[in-house]
This record gives C-alpha cells, sequence and structure tokens, in this order.
C-alpha cells in the first residue's frame, strides 16, 4: 500500500515526477481522488504558503511545489469532474489590461487551485469587459485581479466599476494583488481583499468565500 504521507513529502519537496507517480499508485489502489485532495495535496500546499510566509521558502521553491501539485492533480481533474464532486469555489483569475506580467498570477492560481478551488486563468493584458464576461460564463464566487505595474493599477478600478454597472459587484467577491498593490490601494477601490502574496491570497479567498456561504 502506498504511504499517502509521500505525497505530500513529494509536493512540498517540488518533486513533480514523484507525486505523480505516488497519485497514479493511490488510484491504482482505489484510494479516492478526494481523499487524496483534501486530506493530502491541500495540507501540502498549506505547509509550502506557511514556509514562505516564514521566509523558510522562496520563490523558486514555492513554484516547484506548485508545479509537483499540478502534476500529482493531472489524473485527478477528470476523475472529479465525472464524479460531480463540487469545488471549493470557483475563481476567475486575470492581469489587467496594459499589463503582461504572469509569474505572480500563475503562482495564485496554483496556490488556488491547489486549495481546491476551480481556477479560470483569462491571461494577461486582459481588457475590463473580458473580466466581467467572465465572471458571469463561469459563475465565478471570486474574481481575483493582478497588476505589477503602477501605471495599470487604475484599470483595477475600472473592472470594479464596469461590476457595478453590470449590476454583478453584489454577488462577486474581488481580490487584488501585485508587487505595487498595497492593502490602502484595495480599501481605496472598493476590493473586498488584497493578497499581499501567493499564500496570503489563499487564505484571503478562503476567507472571502466563508464570508460568501454565511450571506
Amino acid at each position: 500500500m502506498t504511504e499517502l504521507s509521500k505525497l505530500s513529502d513529494a509536493i512540498i519537496n517540488g518533486d513533480d515526477a514523484r507525486a505523480l507517480e505516488i497519485t497514479n499508485e493511490a488510484l491504482q489502489q482505489q484510494v479516492q481522488p478526494a481523499e487524496l485532495i483534501n486530506k493530502w495535496m491541500i495540507p501540502a500546499m498549506d505547509e509550502v504558503g506557511r514556509r514562505f510566509e516564514a521566509q523558510e521558502f522562496f520563490f523558486p521553491e514555492m513554484l516547484l511545489a506548485a508545479r509537483a501539485m499540478q502534476r500529482a492533480l493531472e489524473p485527478l481533474r477528470p476523475l472529479l469532474a465525472a464524479s460531480g464532486v463540487q469545488p471549493t469555489g470557483r475563481v476567475v483569475i486575470g492581469t489587467v489590461k496594459g499589463d503582461l506580467h504572469d509569474i505572480g498570477k500563475n503562482m495564485v492560481g496554483y496556490m488556488l487551485e491547489g486549495a481546491g478551488f476551480e481556477i479560470h486563468d483569462i491571461g494577461i493584458d486582459v481588457p475590463a469587459e473580458k473580466f466581467i464576461e467572465a465572471v458571469d460564463a463561469y459563475n465565478a464566487d471570486i474574481l481575483a485581479i493582478s497588476a505589477l505595474l503602477t501605471t495599470t493599477m487604475p484599470e483595477m478600478a475600472v473592472i470594479l466599476d464596469k461590476l457595478k454597472q453590470a449590476g454583478m459587484r453584489e454577488r462577486i467577491r474581488v481580490i487584488v494583488g501585485g508587487a505595487p498593490v498595497t492593502q490602502r490601494f484595495a480599501d481605496e477601490i472598493g476590493a473586498d481583499g488584497f493578497g499581499e502574496s501567493a499564500g496570503s491570497a489563499v487564505s484571503v479567498v478562503r476567507s472571502l468565500m466563508g464570508k460568501i456561504n454565511c450571506d
């Protein structure tokens, strides 16, 4: 019988080949996909986030762990879809119009998927209208907006205004992030949350989902 704790170890250590191998072995032994995710993969990514926040891990280690988690998820996605297992929540994520940076956005997406969220990454240089369309098309609970340039940050306010104009602002929670973005800026534009890092973004999104579920 596969020792499933080794799946967590492989993810934390960024060993993507081993993570995929253990996942496939577990599936052959009839371990349920939801158990692999909830008991081993999510706690592993939580630990990665904790180590990053504590400066025990840095960006390269975090990226390797996220890639290992992604590899482990590959054989699970079709099984989860077929079984009708519901995600923790649905997140649309993208980088604003005029901004071509994607590494930070990708990392947040990886971390959120590792935490059990359904992620719809709509890419970089995304106009406000496309964010609105995606939120509607995917029935998203959370909209995560990234900007890596001070010159593109104002586009976040444009997106929030477009959500209001479309009558969608009340049903969607918005989190913003990126190197120049601050909590003060998030408050000024009326965002619901601010992710200072990929790890903290997961905590913020979980908190926002808790508020949604209480409404």
